[in-house]
């Protein structure tokens, strides 16, 4: 058998045996008391709850693993994770925002309930992840590491900014192509664009939009995720040089991830991606596909997830306590979410 048949195997296993105890995290810590309003509860439990990867909260389990922690003290991490990721497709699924109906296979929080509601139940998961942390974390340092992380990264210096760009992008794009030129020569202006794998193939104009939407997906997508392997590592008080190595591979991974989805919107379907596929063309969104085509998205794709592959085996040496066969399903890792089908 092949060896990337196994690993994938061995990293779909993990993600199935993390899930269960995440997934009891949830529902244990997301029992609202009686003060909280019932349809406010049910709404806050119907996104937090859902089916999905539940891949931030099994990114900082893997990172306690890596770590030598002790799954337990990472579970309050988890359900911050999973409760502030909640928030921010609630939020993107409003009709201000993407304007869609369906997450995961089911109707979106505000067509399941209605808007004001979903705003409001997006923004209580926000406030009950940073409770979680400051209440069920039970060493204060660690809980202020993990406080002063998660914001930081959620934030608007973080996902929260991402977010800003990618809508106002999508908005001004659909205003006409003069307002296209003019945000073209802002992004020249304002970011400073580095030589890249791709920039050598790419005009001045395009090296500035690949450079903006590399700025996107580092905040929109990366910056949780980073926050994930971050918080895990703080709950198994891991070295200053372990998190550097885990926010290098997170960064990565971030990517990977990010150009995955842009992958699968261009090219998938309704049913297997569980929401509407082909919105970010329909919207004008900026992607790595909208700017540079599927083939040359899937040579970047691979070079991330070497990328990440190489933020750890290079760093395998920091991670001698590793357990639950944990670095070699973070090696694997990256592989199997650049294959994944929604």
């Amino acid at each position: 058998m092949e060896t990337k048949s196994v690993q994938s195997r061995d990293v779909a296993d993990y993600f199935q045996s993390v899930r269960a105890e995440i997934d009891a995290a949830l529902d244990t810590y997301a029992q609202f008391a009686s003060d909280c309003p019932r349809r406010l509860a049910s709404a806050m439990r119907y996104s937090l709850l859902a089916p999905g990867k539940r891949l931030r909260p099994t990114l900082a389990i893997l990172a306690a693993d890596l770590c030598g922690g002790t799954r337990s003290d990472a579970h309050p991490a988890c359900v911050a994770l999973e409760s502030i990721h909640a928030y921010s497709l609630i939020h993107d699924d409003l009709p201000a925002m993407d304007d869609d109906d369906l997450r995961r296979g089911r109707p979106t929080n505000h067509r399941q309930f209605d808007e004001a509601t979903a705003i409001l139940a997006g923004d209580a998961l926000q406030t009950f992840a940073f409770e979680t942390l400051s209440t069920r974390i039970h060493s204060p340092e660690v809980a202020v590491a993990c406080v002063r992380e998660l914001s930081r990264q959620v934030g608007a210096l973080g996902m929260v900014g991402g977010q800003e760009d990618d809508v106002m992008w999508a908005s001004t794009t659909q205003r006409g192509v003069g307002a296209l030129d003019l945000i073209g020569e802002a992004i020249v202006v304002a970011v400073n664009s580095n030589a890249s794998e791709e920039d050598d193939q790419l005009d001045q104009r395009a090296r500035s939009l690949f450079a903006f939407l590399r700025k996107i997906h580092r905040r929109k997508t990366g910056a949780l995720i980073v926050a994930a392997l971050k918080l895990g590592a703080f709950t198994a008080r891991a070295s200053s040089e372990q998190l550097s190595a885990l926010t290098r591979y997170g960064e990565t991974i971030g990517q990977a991830f990010q150009i995955t989805d842009d992958l699968l919107d261009a090219v998938g379907n309704d049913s297997t991606l569980g929401k509407r596929a082909h919105k970010d063309a329909e919207s004008g969104k900026l992607t790595y596909v909208s700017l540079l085509g599927v083939d040359r998205t899937r040579r970047i794709l691979q070079d991330c997830v070497d990328a990440s592959r190489r933020a750890l085996s290079d760093r395998k040496e920091l991670f001698p306590d590793a357990s639950h066969n944990a670095f070699e399903i973070a090696l694997a890792l990256p592989e199997y979410l650049a294959k994944r089908q929604s």
